[in-house]
């Protein structure tokens, strides 16, 4: 089994990754996004990155809040997609979160374990980096990750999922401080399989990231209702940083 270094850019950029996750619901995102808002004050007047926005669910709900709104994202079609609903306060751009960004930010989003990927942890303290030097002063930054712990416990290693008549076959499994996601599955007679690969990253690990560019912890929660942050069952790590 080799995963490609960089298996995201493959992955994401692929029909089959938005058709294996077609189903998510957003209710919990926009419960998140609701909380998060309250709790932290965002101003209609700030502008909002949501770096690797994906198709940009997160982006568009916070938009239709009345907030001001830059999605980015390194897949080519997930910009592509989001691009159909951008207006005078919310846009889509193509941009790998490795790279500094140009502007600042009164608030950087980072969702829905869209960190950890990398096997160096200097790319991860780099990303950690821009994302600080792409605040605003007094700005905030939030990033949303597993729980680790609660991930290993709770692990399912196989499970077999049929949509739009794909049948994928997918296991999880650790490795090198990775857990590994192998998705199978054949379409016109070929067989594909791609990788999700996120680091085990404890918070404890994480704070010497952030410490080395930096960062204070402001809130740590440990669900989307934002309840305290519990290493043995919160099923989220969610930093707010200053």
């Amino acid at each position: 089994m080799k995963v490609q270094k960089d298996w995201f850019v493959s992955w994401f950029d692929t029909p089959y990754y938005h058709i294996l996750y077609k189903h998510r619901d957003d209710t919990e995102a926009q419960l998140f996004m609701q909380n998060i808002i309250k709790t932290l004050q965002f101003s209609k007047n700030q502008l909002l990155l949501d770096l690797a926005c994906g198709k940009g669910r997160h982006s568009i709900y916070l938009n239709s809040l009345g907030y001001n709104v830059i999605g980015a994202d390194l897949s080519k079609n997930s910009i592509a997609h989001a691009k159909q609903f951008s207006n005078e306060r919310l846009q889509f751009f193509e941009h790998d979160m490795r790279d500094p960004f140009l502007n600042k930010y009164d608030v950087i989003l980072n969702l829905f374990t869209s960190f950890g990927f990398f096997e160096d942890d200097n790319e991860d303290i780099s990303i950690l980096r821009n994302i600080k030097n792409g605040l605003q002063k007094n700005g905030l930054a939030v990033i949303d990750f597993m729980n680790s712990k609660a991930v290993l416990n709770d692990l399912v290693k196989t499970e077999t999922v049929t949509i739009d008549e794909i049948t994928f076959e997918i296991s999880r499994y650790t490795k090198d401080g990775f857990i590994i996601k192998e998705i199978n599955f054949v379409t016109d007679g070929k067989q594909h399989t791609y990788y999700e690969k996120v680091k085990l990253l404890p918070l404890e690990k994480i704070k010497k990231f952030l410490e080395i560019v930096g960062f204070s912890i402001k809130y740590v929660f440990g669900d989307y209702e934002l309840n305290t942050f519990d290493e043995e069952k919160s099923n989220r790590l969610i930093l707010v940083l200053e």
